[in-house]
């Protein structure tokens, strides 16, 4: 197959304009693609009171695990757990009690049982509200505000805290390491990471100089005073990304936020089907782009050029003998390689698997896409059994 001289000219420059992309991304955006953020603390004279607030909503298959992850922190402070049962039909709260009794810290664990969710509220976010009230009783120095589904490391909670307090950080958020086992988590669930990274460096989010903020849900640290001064969880009430808005108001009150990875805190969510993953990813990408059509257009241009552009150049250069093409859009995916591996790595993967990421953004893209139809059909944020619609 042979093409004209000047459609050859018009793909070389496409390609050389998606090598420059990722030339930038990789020199200049931040370093994002570098999953080296780690906790930097060590022993504290003091260790502050923390209570831990859990939401929890029909976690029964996980909850013991993290709960007792908890209750067998190596803590030297005050640790007081408050679980939200969250209207559960599947006995969490009652797996929870159990679970604390039979370490025989029972009496560290309090179990509330979550009021009906008002109008203008987050599931999630309604229960926190709950837990952090009743946690004033206890006169906490920090709150520990964690999923259901994660388990903590036993040095977790004493690394948050000591590098809260030496890096003078009102808000500690861990990304934890996301189950990667089956082979749609192999193939997604480590690009889930890449692109968060993406959308928000890491570095810039520690930098107090910069207005970047963001935060993982699974586990955060916060400053209750902080907390007060923002306006409390009320503030984001109908949020359905919490966990950057949060973070987002935090820094914003003039407070220095912190975000790393952690390889030993895991969350014990599956993602066994792509389904899974898919409905993950859809509940909220449409919210990201803040439910703008243009946006949704210029994100899928934007995903076509940086991710989906090189393997098509690359075939038409192979089939078409065009050696120069060719060439530039080997470069052009070695350098998305090169990005990726590093993640690819800290998950324990094959470093092949960083040459999947077009396959991987092309279904990242659909998710996308998906999400914005939901949204347009009144379906957007559904999650166990709510759906939550668009906040104008």
């Amino acid at each position: 197959m042979t093409i004209s001289p000047v459609l050859t000219l018009i793909l070389l420059s496409v390609t050389v304009l998606s090598l420059v992309i990722w030339l930038v991304l990789l020199l200049l955006w931040g370093q994002f693609w570098r999953p080296d953020q780690r906790l930097q603390g060590g022993d504290l004279r003091v260790w502050p009171r923390v209570v831990v607030v859990i939401p929890a909503r029909n976690e029964a298959a996980v909850i013991g695990t993290s709960v007792r992850s908890l209750l067998e922190q190596d803590y030297e402070g005050t640790l007081h757990l408050i679980l939200v049962d969250d209207q559960s039909d599947d006995g969490t709260g009652d797996i929870a009690r159990q679970a604390a009794l039979e370490l025989g810290k029972g009496d560290r664990l309090t179990v509330i049982e979550g009021a009906p969710l008002p109008s203008g509220w987050s599931g999630k976010l309604w229960a926190l509200s709950q837990g952090i009230e009743a946690a004033r009783a206890f006169d906490p120095d920090y709150l520990l505000l964690t999923d259901a589904d994660i388990a903590h490391d036993r040095q977790n909670l004493r690394q948050l805290v000591a590098h809260a307090r030496q890096q003078n950080c009102a808000l500690v958020s861990l990304m934890v390491k996301l189950r990667c086992q089956s082979i749609w988590e192999k193939l997604l669930i480590p690009a889930f990471v890449f692109f968060f990274a993406k959308l928000y460096p890491f570095p810039w989010v520690n930098d107090p100089q910069r207005s970047t903020a963001a935060a993982a849900g699974g586990c955060i640290l916060i400053d209750p005073v902080a907390l007060d001064k923002i306006g409390g969880i009320a503030c984001i009430r109908h949020a359905l990304i919490d966990d950057c808005s949060l973070a987002a108001a935090v820094k914003q009150a003039g407070y220095r936020i912190w975000l790393g990875l952690t390889p030993t805190t895991v969350s014990l969510r599956a993602y066994n089907t792509l389904g899974s993953i898919w409905q993950m990813v859809a509940r909220t990408a449409y919210t990201q782009l803040s439910y703008s059509p243009l946006l949704l257009v210029g994100t899928v241009i934007g995903m076509t050029l940086v991710y989906l552009w090189a393997p098509l150049a690359l075939a038409i250069g192979l089939i078409s003998q065009s050696l120069p093409l060719a060439v530039m859009a080997g470069l052009t995916w070695g350098s998305m390689a090169i990005a990726y591996g590093p993640t690819v790595r800290f998950y324990g993967l094959n470093g092949a698997w960083a040459l999947t990421l077009p396959v991987i953004a092309f279904l990242y893209t659909l998710m996308t896409l998906d999400s914005a139809r939901r949204h347009w059909q009144g379906r957007g944020g559904a999650w166990k059994g709510r759906v939550y619609p668009r906040k104008s």
